[in-house]
Parts: structure tokens; C-alpha cells; sequence
């Protein structure tokens, strides 16, 4: 049993791992240690799971496998208290609306199954209505750098808890940005999935046709580990979906939107931040293309101005029949303004977004991604009160069009402004380009010497992850099985555990073989001597079962088959490989350093 004054404080998801499959240290041990250290006045949390309930969780846990079967083994994390925990009250943060749920929400059971304990539910802005942080009756949650400013909304608990170093990822709910301004006020990671992509059955809606679960981590690393056991197809949820097509990964020198005259309302310490990123982001090798934002701030006024209104009055219509005078005040009194639109209102507006969403992807099509800040200020919670509505919707400035306009994002740590408070940054990219973001956003986090959230903890060094789970054979796939891929489903269908995204080394060529559905690529090593004639190809690792190999190698059509493959760090793996005679007559789309993009430009 690990001593009381045991400090877990900002350990990443790896290192909670190592922890357990390196060190001898159980999880039953480190969490009653880490639950215990949880302080009930702390305003972050709502509920704290007792040792009863986490005792139960590990019991299961324990049935489930070891440390070297399931990908997130005993790692703590918070949820947001709209997300569905069986057995736990979820309130919403409005204490009249408690209820509890017999389910865990998908995305929740996902994370159980793959080994991750509940430690709690955490504070938001009440009904997820609000970028703040202080709309909530259980008490506003301060910044972690500072307690004088806000910490974000509406993911307050879940943000501050991972700046902390309390869990190492949390989730939260984004509907107009509510798991991206968080992550910028408090120099965490954001991801903002795709709509879809994970379920939202058993979260409390506040737009249900836009809202996602959201991740909250202290490395891209981890927050993209998250997302990937997260992600699924769920029928029980009308929103669901999978991606129609595969993501593609930014160039060497990405090409990155930026808005052309930001208004900082008065911030010059956030002016000053963004322009000093700008100047960073640019020796970082990424080009920067001003363009016009008029489409995007049009399009972000619907969100409050328009009908989608209505929409959050009609996730708690009943509720308000009844207890509309038990909810924060300002809340009421923005979801009474539904009252204001009529069913014709509501299709006017719909026709409006989807023409203002066909105006914005358009943009997007010049650039890789657009580059915004987080948020434009940084208010104190004294501002807050003193304009609750003005100083909210300054904050959405570059988040809420982004799930009307059907985008991706990732907000990322850049700086610390002069003030000592942090300063955040977003990617948008359109629908599932995932992928893409986080494979920018990890180098990027790496490169911007910051410390881990609001902890001393420095960033880990992008080191490799060497050794698969005993039982595994590491693989490593570049075309057709690649994730979003038509064949990735092999993988899925063996239990295989997504492991990264990756290259090879510099001495590879890569060929769309001819006649072949569906379409798949060649991967061959350059003769010696020719060497410089190859290049760094995109491939992803796969951990498959051993017990499942076998049947996956048989799946695999001539001429390709399995050898080993060597990757830019000096790894070797298991990969695809193809024959040489197969290649005379097959197109060489070396140049395009990956299969993603190679099917991107077919569709143009």
C-alpha cells in the first residue's frame, strides 16, 4: 500500500502504464491514495466517486485482464456532470434536475472496458450553457493559473482538474466551445472531435444536432489515445456516424488560415500573446494566409441569435415547465429566449447555416486548416459578473461556428503572456480531419517549452512506443487498413489496439498498384544504392492479438504480404510489403508521402 503523502500529480497516461506493467505499483494501491488526496470544498468536482465505488470499479477491472491488456489499465479520469456514470447522480449542475443513471453513456462504457477508472463528475456551467465557468450553483471554478480569472466554460471541472494534474484526461461537452476555451485558459489540450464520431447517447443535450464529448488531456499524445478507444458507430445515437472518408495529414509546410484584424475587446496581453505565436508558428515551417472571417463570425451569431436556441429549450422544455425557477438566472433567461422563434424561424435558419457552411468549407479548401486564438480575452470572474452575457459571447468569437460549420479542432498550448496567464491556440480543419490535427498538434505542443498544464511536470520527449503489450505483434499498415480506410475493419475485427501514427524511414517508394479493389498501394524499399531515391512514407501501427495474426495474414492478397518494415527512429516493425514485379506499370505517388493523399486527390 503506497503511503498517503504518494503524489500522482500530472503523471500522462504512459506514465500511469509504466506505473503499472514496469514498477510493480497496483491500481487498486495508487488510486485509493489519489481519491483520497480529492478535497470535497474543492469547486471543480460535483461529486467524488467514495472508496466503496471505486473499490467496485477495480473489482472489475481486475476481472477484465492485466496491465499489458487493456490500453488505458487503471488510468483516472473526470467526467462532466452531463455525461452519464451508472449508479452516479448526474445533475447537470442544476441540483433539481438530479437524476440516476442506470447506464453509463457510450463513450463512458468505452473507456471502462478499455480500463480506465471514474474518479468523479465535475462542475460546469449549468446545462453546458456558457464559456465561463461561473454559471453554476455549486460555485464558480477558478482559473488554475490565476483565481481571480475564469477558468472557461462550460468543461470548467473537467479543464481545471487535468491543468492540475488531478487525472490525466477528463471529459467535456462542446457545443460552441466549451472543450476548447477551457483548454486555452488553463494550457491543456482540447479536442474537439468531429461530430459523430464519439456517441453522445447518455449526455444531457444542450444542442443535441450539434453537441460532441469532448477530451480534455495534458498531451496531444493522451488526448488522441482517448479519442481512438472513444471512437465508434452507435446506433442508438441518431447523430452517429462514421467517416466517409480517410483524413489526410498536413504537408511539411502547412498552409494555415488566419483571421485578418482580430478584436482583443481591450486585451492587450492576448494581442501581444497571439502575434509572438504567429512569429513561432511561422519559423516553425507553417505558412500563414490571412483570410476573410465575415462567413465564420455570420455564421457564429446563429448559435445565440438564431434559433439553435430553441434547441437548447427543447432538451429541458419539461424540466422548465416545472423548476425554470431553480435554474441559474442567466441560463433561464437564455433559454427563454426561445420563445422569440417560431418552426418557420428554425428552417430559415437551417437553410441560413447550411449556406454559410458551404461558404466556410469553401475557404478551407485553400488552406490545410484555419489558425484562430482560443479565445480573444481573458476575462477575471469579476468581469464575468459584472456583464455575464457580453463578456460570454466575446469569448465564442472563434469557437461557436465551428460544430455549425460541421469542422473538426484542436486547441493547444502556445505561450504564457506577460501576465503569467495562458495563452491558447486552435486548429480547425473540416469534418474528420482528426488525425491530421493531432499529428500537428503533437509536434507543435513538443516544440513550445511549456509545462504540462498548471503542474511543474515538463513535457515528455516524443519518444517511441517501443514494446507492444505481451501477446501483440506490433504491424504496420499503409494503405487500405489504415484507420477510416475500407479495410480497417480486419483490424477492428481482431481486437487490434491503434498504437500511433508514424513514418517510415527515408528509403521507401510508394505505388498505386493497378486493378486492385479496393484500391491498395505497393511499399517497396529502395536497392541499395538508390536510398536517396525514397522517401518518409505515412504508415499507422497496429498492436493485433497473436492469436489473431494469423488470420489477418491470411487475408492478404498477392502480391503484398508481411515482412519487416523500418521505421525513421530506427524501429522495425511488422508491415506490409510488396513484391517488386508488381510495381512495373503502377503509378509512383511517392511524392505525395502517403495513401491519404493519394485518395484526397482522386476526389478532386
Amino acid at each position: 500500500m503506497q503511503s498517503p503523502d504518494f503524489v500522482t500529480t500530472g503523471w500522462t497516461i504512459d506514465k500511469w502504464l509504466t506505473a503499472y506493467r514496469s514498477e510493480g505499483l497496483t491500481a487498486r494501491d495508487l488510486l485509493h491514495v489519489l481519491r483520497a488526496q480529492l478535497k470535497a470544498n474543492d469547486t471543480a468536482w460535483i461529486y467524488i466517486v467514495s472508496a466503496a465505488e471505486l473499490d467496485a470499479q477495480l473489482d472489475a477491472l481486475e476481472s477484465m485482464g492485466d496491465a499489458n491488456a487493456l490500453p488505458l489499465y487503471g488510468v483516472p479520469f473526470a467526467v462532466k456532470d452531463n455525461i452519464d456514470v451508472a449508479g452516479i447522480p448526474t445533475t447537470a449542475a442544476c441540483p433539481a434536475f438530479t437524476y440516476i443513471p442506470e447506464a453509463d453513456a457510450t463513450a463512458v462504457a468505452r473507456l471502462k472496458q478499455a480500463g480506465a477508472i471514474v474518479l468523479g463528475k465535475t462542475n460546469l456551467d449549468q446545462f453546458a450553457t456558457g464559456l465561463v465557468g461561473t454559471r453554476s450553483p455549486y460555485g464558480a471554478v477558478p482559473n488554475s493559473f490565476k483565481s481571480e480569472y475564469v477558468s472557461g466554460g462550460s468543461s470548467s471541472g473537467s479543464a481545471t482538474t487535468v491543468a492540475r494534474g488531478l487525472v490525466p484526461f477528463s471529459l467535456g461537452t462542446d457545443t460552441a466551445g466549451s472543450g476548447r476555451v477551457p483548454a486555452g485558459f488553463n494550457n491543456i489540450v482540447g479536442l474537439k472531435p468531429t461530430k459523430g464520431r464519439f456517441s453522445t447517447t447518455g449526455v444531457v443535450p444542450a444542442c443535441r444536432s450539434l453537441d460532441c464529448i469532448s477530451v480534455f488531456a495534458l498531451t496531444v499524445d493522451d488526448a488522441e489515445t482517448v479519442a481512438n478507444v472513444m471512437e465508434s458507430f452507435d446506433a442508438t445515437d441518431g447523430y452517429s456516424r462514421t467517416a466517409p472518408a480517410a483524413a489526410t495529414y498536413f504537408s511539411t509546410r502547412p498552409r494555415f488560415g488566419i483571421p485578418a484584424s482580430p478584436n482583443w475587446f481591450g486585451d492587450t496581453q492576448a494581442e501581444a500573446a497571439w502575434l509572438e505565436t504567429l512569429e513561432n508558428i511561422s519559423a516553425f515551417g507553417a505558412e500563414l494566409v490571412t483570410i476573410d472571417f465575415t462567413p465564420m463570425f455570420t455564421l457564429a451569431q446563429l448559435l445565440y441569435g438564431g434559433p439553435w436556441v430553441a434547441e437548447r429549450h427543447a432538451a429541458i422544455a419539461e424540466f422548465m415547465k416545472e423548476h425554470a425557477a431553480d435554474m441559474n438566472d442567466v441560463v433561464r433567461t437564455i433559454v427563454e429566449n426561445a420563445i422569440n422563434f417560431s418552426a418557420t424561424d428554425a428552417y430559415r435558419g437551417e437553410y441560413r447555416r447550411a449556406d454559410l457552411a458551404r461558404e466556410i468549407q469553401l475557404l478551407m479548401k485553400d488552406v490545410d486548416a484555419l489558425l484562430v486564438p482560443t479565445s480573444p480575452r481573458h476575462p477575471t470572474i469579476a468581469e464575468v459578473a459584472a456583464d455575464p452575457v457580453g463578456v460570454n459571447s466575446q469569448l465564442g468569437t472563434y469557437t461557436n461556428f465551428v460544430n455549425l460549420a460541421d469542422c473538426s479542432a484542436l486547441a493547444l498550448p502556445a505561450t504564457l503572456r506577460a501576465d503569467g496567464l495562458p495563452f491558447g491556440i486552435t486548429l480547425i480543419a473540416p469534418a474528420w480531419q482528426d488525425a491530421a490535427l493531432a499529428a500537428f498538434g503533437k509536434k507543435w505542443h513538443s516544440s513550445v517549452n511549456l509545462s504540462l498544464g498548471a503542474t511543474t511536470q515538463s513535457m515528455p520527449a516524443i519518444t517511441a512506443k517501443n514494446t507492444p503489450p505481451q501477446g501483440y505483434v506490433r504491424l504496420a499498415v499503409v494503405g487500405a487498413h489504415l484507420t477510416g480506410m475500407p479495410l480497417n475493419v480486419q483490424l477492428q475485427e481482431r481486437n487490434a489496439l491503434f498504437v500511433e501514427s508514424t513514418y517510415t524511414a527515408n528509403n521507401y517508394r510508394l505505388f498505386a498498384l493497378p486493378n486492385t479493389t479496393p484500391p491498395k498501394p505497393g511499399l517497396i524499399r529502395c536497392p541499395q544504392g538508390k536510398e536517396n531515391e525514397g522517401a518518409e512514407i505515412i504508415v499507422e501501427l497496429w498492436d493485433v492479438p497473436v492469436q489473431q495474426f494469423g488470420s489477418f495474414v491470411a487475408l492478404i492478397p498477392a502480391p503484398l504480404g508481411i515482412g519487416t518494415l523500418s521505421l525513421h527512429d530506427g524501429r522495425e516493425v511488422k508491415g506490409f510489403i510488396c513484391e517488386g514485379a508488381a510495381v512495373k506499370g503502377a503509378t509512383d505517388i511517392t511524392h505525395l508521402g502517403g495513401w491519404r493523399a493519394y485518395i484526397k486527390s482522386l476526389q478532386k
